[in-house]
């Protein structure tokens, strides 16, 4: 007999925790937890346990179970105007034949706003195209550089041409067309391309290492995060001729001072400015497109391991990798540049094997002539795509 959920306590700052749908809940994207009379134990399910389970068969499952199974209060999580569901039906969206290289996810997401369609990659499996309504996956191109590791990905339009870039840590930056044609391949500087000593000297080294980790666009550069390395620097990327080759601008460098890094892991290009997520340091930093510090986001708590920061809806969505305390999972903070206005722990959704957390990306979807905001998630460690849904 399934358990009604107890003691299930919203988060501090949370207004109220809204009681206005029941439901069964199935976990048809992970694991399935029965509580049952007999045991007294619980079992820990992998979350390719029940790939091949059907809707059907979850349908027999409630009708043999009848009106023996207690009706279960919706999980929600958040404050204020950002409270979040875990939307199970468009997780399950996520292509069967992908599943067994889940736990391998590790990149991000980016979107076309035109036509909604997000972009992100799975190791071993490929860059992928979701439909802007988040309910069907396609792989993109046949390149098998594609099916190595994407650890940040942009989509952007050069000269009137839609492309993507995406890092790929370890081994080379690609700049593609949406239909997965590789147009440029940069690989691991040689230590001559910059006006930045410091990058130079590094690179020139024979111990220097190629630690892309994230890549965004603005204003016909590329700009490359490279925080994965004692070589901690923004470095960028200029276009000749069809041709994408490192530009000469780099900035940062390992430490503590304004401009420095404590592992640069995202980056994002919004209003003319570049943010980073500062990993380590706990930050999000803005700068100028010229690499001049501009400030450090205020409110994000103590011990956030920020890896990633986007826009929509007037608000910046982060993620932090852990837990911090005694979080269920690692939260996803909702700010307004000046102030948090939300943490979403996505641990108190019970979403199976989610609680490290790699990028997090805000999605509308109109929905019969209204707007539905939903976050990608892309968990860590053990790998889970996830999506959550704003609750109104």
């Amino acid at each position: 007999m399934i358990s009604l959920l107890k003691n299930y306590k919203t988060q501090p700052m949370q207004k109220k925790l809204t009681l206005t749908k029941f439901t069964i809940v199935f976990f048809l994207g992970g694991s399935i937890t029965l509580l049952s009379q007999n045991h007294q134990h619980s079992h820990d399910f992998s979350h390719h346990a029940n790939e091949n389970m059907t809707i059907a068969h979850h349908q027999h499952q409630a009708e043999h179970l009848g009106d023996e199974i207690p009706m279960r209060a919706k999980l929600e999580t958040g404050q204020g105007d950002y409270i979040f569901s875990w939307d199970q039906e468009l997780t399950a969206a996520f292509p069967e034949a992908a599943h067994e290289f889940e736990p391998r996810m590790h990149g991000g997401f980016n979107e076309d706003p035109e036509t909604g369609i997000v972009y992100t990659g799975i190791p071993g499996y490929g860059l992928c195209a979701i439909s802007a309504d988040l309910k069907k996956w396609s792989v993109l191109g046949s390149d098998n550089r594609l099916k190595d590791n994407i650890h940040g990905i942009v989509f952007f339009i050069h000269k009137g041409e839609k492309y993507l870039a995406v890092a790929q840590e370890g081994k080379r930056v690609l700049v593609l067309t949406l239909d997965g044609k590789i147009v440029s391949e940069i690989l691991k500087p040689k230590g001559t391309e910059f006006k930045f000593t410091q990058a130079n000297e590094f690179f020139a080294s024979e111990d220097s290492n190629f630690g892309v980790t994230d890549v965004t666009y603005l204003k016909g550069t590329l700009y490359v995060a490279h925080g994965y390395s004692k070589g901690d620097f923004v470095l960028t990327i200029k276009e000749k001729n069809g041709v994408w080759s490192w530009g000469k601008l780099a900035w940062g460098g390992k430490g503590d001072n304004p401009g420095q890094f404590q592992t640069a892991h995202g980056i994002y290009a919004h209003e003319n400015k570049i943010l980073v997520a500062n990993r380590a340091a706990g930050q999000v930093v803005r700068f100028t497109k010229k690499g001049k510090f501009v400030e450090i986001f205020k409110d994000i708590p103590t011990g956030s391991l920020v890896c990633n920061v986007s826009y929509k809806d007037e608000h910046y969505f982060l993620n932090a990798l852990e837990a911090i305390g005694n979080q269920t999972s690692a939260p996803l903070y909702v700010h307004s540049g000046d102030k948090l206005v939300s943490t979403v722990i996505p641990g108190d959704l019970d979403i199976p094997v989610l609680t490290n957390i790699h990028q997090v990306w805000p999605h509308v979807v109109n929905e019969n002539g209204s707007k539905q905001l939903y976050l990608l998630v892309h968990g860590w460690n053990k790998g889970k795509y996830a999506v959550l849904k704003l609750e109104k």
